[in-house]
């Protein structure tokens, strides 16, 4: 991979795929270039025109336009935003089925453009979607990743350093597992700096306890469909989740990010794409790191991938 060019092509320009524009824009030096692909080729020219205009106010001296499929050749990450919606009466298989067709219609030219960087890919379900990327463009699976739990990480670690009136930098936990609802946080690996959680919720002087854990877990469960209720679609959040896992392959970081990454034998599985903590750098997933997981842990681990297993089924 290139990353001298540190080159990004996003196809998709909805409010997702925008949201990470902007945030990339405005946090700036991530990337040098950025190009929009759309299937609506007057939006994503709008949308570079935009994001264009406002760059005199930010930190970002970038190159931003609408492009082809073609542009994909010399691109460092190639980051996937589109599909489509589920529509009334249609079941969660029938909207997979129908994304696949929408991916098949953008991985083939991505990969025959002569692409050979990272894909990083947020549609969702994003932890199938990631494996139909994998499955389509027959890249190293090092090089496909989702979005997975990094958000829903990040939700986590907002409420506890809330609970716990501590920077929520300074909160160490995950959210494993299918970014869906099968998702979990195990109280096992949650730690406050160097000290475990479950060492202060025995300290009953202090108020707290594990119910709270169990309904702060739930909270990051439900975040999303509280969010749709109120204003019908999450944006700003994934929108700088992907711009962080960008920020961290560009620069090399091997920094730990909960990502959608294919297990070869890491928690007794095999070939699912599912939420786990990784050390990503400048060529994508350098390493799963595997946590020590209670036995009620990994039984909740087992079921999320047999949830992701069955999710794929039919599919392609």
């Amino acid at each position: 991979m290139k990353t001298d060019t540190r080159k990004v092509v996003l196809i998709g320009t909805g409010m997702v795929g925008m949201s990470f524009a902007y945030a990339l824009v405005n946090q700036g030096g991530i990337c040098n270039e950025l190009v929009l692909i759309d299937i609506n080729k007057e939006r994503a020219m709008g949308e570079a025109m935009d994001l264009n205009h406002g760059l005199v106010f930010g930190k970002s001296n970038m190159k931003i336009y609408a492009g082809e499929y073609s542009d994909c050749k010399d691109a460092d990450i190639v980051v996937i935003a589109a599909g489509v919606a589920q529509k009334e009466g249609e079941s969660r298989l029938d909207l997979l089925q129908r994304n696949a067709a929408v991916f098949r219609s953008i991985i083939t030219p991505v990969v025959k453009s002569g692409f050979d960087g990272i894909f990083l890919v947020a549609t969702n379900p994003v932890d199938i979607m990631t494996r139909v990327t994998y499955e389509l463009s027959r890249f190293g699976a090092a090089k496909v990743i989702g979005t997975g739990t990094s958000l829903d990480t990040a939700r986590l670690r907002y409420l506890l350093g809330d609970y716990f009136m501590v920077d929520p930098k300074n909160i160490h936990a995950y959210v494993i597992g299918e970014h869906g609802d099968s998702e979990f946080a195990p109280l096992s690996q949650m730690m406050l700096a160097t000290k475990h959680v479950t060492e202060i919720l025995e300290n009953k002087c202090n108020g707290y306890c594990h119910e709270d854990m169990k309904k702060i877990e739930e909270q990051v469960r439900t975040a999303a469909y509280k969010i749709i209720e109120a204003k019908n679609a999450t944006y700003y959040g994934i929108g700088m989740a992907m711009t962080r896992i960008v920020k961290a392959i560009l620069g090399d970081e091997n920094s730990v990010i909960t990502v959608s990454a294919k297990l070869c034998g890491e928690y007794d599985s095999r070939n699912v794409f599912i939420g786990v903590p990784c050390i990503i750098g400048r060529n994508g997933v350098k390493e799963i790191i595997e946590l020590s997981l209670s036995d009620e842990e990994k039984e909740s681990f087992r079921n999320s991938v047999d949830v992701l297993e069955k999710g794929f089924e039919g599919v392609i």
